[in-house]
């Protein structure tokens, strides 16, 4: 049995290198702004200066702070956030979604990051000031439970505040994804439709949720465009995660990551008292001193969590090539996810390195050539 043609459309190859390359240099252009506005304030001592505004006790000082600070970067990158995520996807096809719809959207996520921000600065802050010797442990677990949480309202609450979420209506390739799910002995209740055409172009499959809320959701796009056999494979690679225990692994990552962030921090802002005079590690006026060691340890730290991601992912293409022996459907929905979502087939080892959490089309392909040679 020979694999179907994995050839990729050239012209649009040619267009998701070049978005690629333009988000990419945005996104660095975005965080060279906000990084020199945040050192600004912590050593042109305009931090010190703001903190005698918020003659408040903490943790609700720092609440202020964080509210100010994030109006302001959002203000400030305002143009950048504007251009990346509506001209853009809408010059290069993957969004079809108009204006007033992109601005509604994006207060919806805005107020939802308000209220998760403020939540997580008023428990940092409170443990700073109550516990200041362990504040980075209980920190840490303070956010292992709100991930925990958020994972499990995601498809009951977070989803459907952005897309209409209803019951996949065909009897014959929800019986297939079910008898799928249980040869993954992976649990779920129902599998849902996702209406992305609403406001995009491109195609996705997900599990999402914990328990009782995890279910099965395809994209309306991903079900009008492939064959039942490629939808099934396409959710077989997320029933590898499940069936591998890669969503536990991860999540024990993030934890592990979070409490080194949580240590360094607090190194960072002890030092500070004496270097910079702040009244302590509690003291609101380093609060962008925080904020500033979490997104140093993230950008350092990030590449090894994606070489992590992608073994685990390639870990999961193997299992839906096990679970499904349909290495011919893999290459093509891997093919039409390629084109269709704008995915660069080949990047450079160091972009792959240093940006990818998934392997790169050409190794995915290349991986069932190998299956497909040692069953054959």
């Amino acid at each position: 049995m020979q694999l179907a043609d994995s050839s990729l459309d050239a012209k649009r190859q040619e267009l998701a290198k070049e978005y690629a390359r333009l988000t990419r240099w945005l996104s660095f252009v975005e965080l060279a702004v906000v990084g020199a506005l945040l050192l600004i304030l912590v050593f042109g001592g305009v931090s010190a200066r703001l903190s005698h505004l918020l003659a408040f006790p903490q943790p609700w000082a720092s609440a202020l702070y964080f509210v100010f600070l994030a109006i302001g970067l959002g203000i400030i990158t305002l143009p950048l956030t504007y251009y990346q995520g509506f001209v853009l996807p809408r010059r290069y096809g993957l969004s079809n979604q108009k204006f007033m719809g992109w601005l509604a959207d994006g207060a919806k996520a805005s107020a939802l990051g308000m209220v998760l921000g403020l939540a997580i600065v008023l428990a940092l802050y409170w443990l700073l000031d109550r516990v200041p010797n362990t504040w980075w442990l209980w920190a840490s677990v303070v956010l292992l439970l709100l991930t925990l949480l958020l994972t499990r309202l995601t498809p009951t609450l977070l989803l459907p505040l952005f897309f209409k979420l209803q019951p996949l209506d065909d009897a014959e390739l929800n019986e297939r994804l079910a008898n799928l799910a249980k040869r993954a002995r992976t649990q779920v209740c129902g599998v849902f439709t996702i209406d992305l055409s609403s406001k995009g172009t491109t195609a996705n499959a997900m599990i999402a949720g914990l328990g009782n809320t995890r279910r099965i959701i395809l994209s309306d796009t991903l079900l009008d465009q492939y064959s039942h056999e490629e939808v099934a494979v396409i959710l077989a690679h997320e029933l590898g995660h499940h069936l591998h225990r890669d969503i536990p692994k991860l999540i024990a990552v993030q934890a592990v990551v979070v409490l080194l962030a949580f240590c360094l921090a607090n190194l960072v802002l002890k030092a500070s008292v004496g270097a910079l005079g702040f009244q302590g590690i509690a003291d609101v006026a380093a609060f962008p001193l925080l904020v500033l060691s979490l997104a140093a340890f993230a950008l350092v730290v990030t590449p090894l969590v994606n070489a992590y991601s992608r073994y685990l992912e390639t870990s999961a293409d193997e299992a839906a090539l096990e679970l499904t022996a349909s290495p011919r459907a893999f290459v093509t929905a891997m093919r039409k996810l390629t084109d269709q979502n704008l995915g660069v087939a080949q990047p450079s080892r160091w972009v792959e390195f240093l940006f990818y959490d998934h392997p790169s089309y050409t190794r995915r392909v290349n991986l069932a050539r190998r299956y497909l040679a040692e069953t054959s």
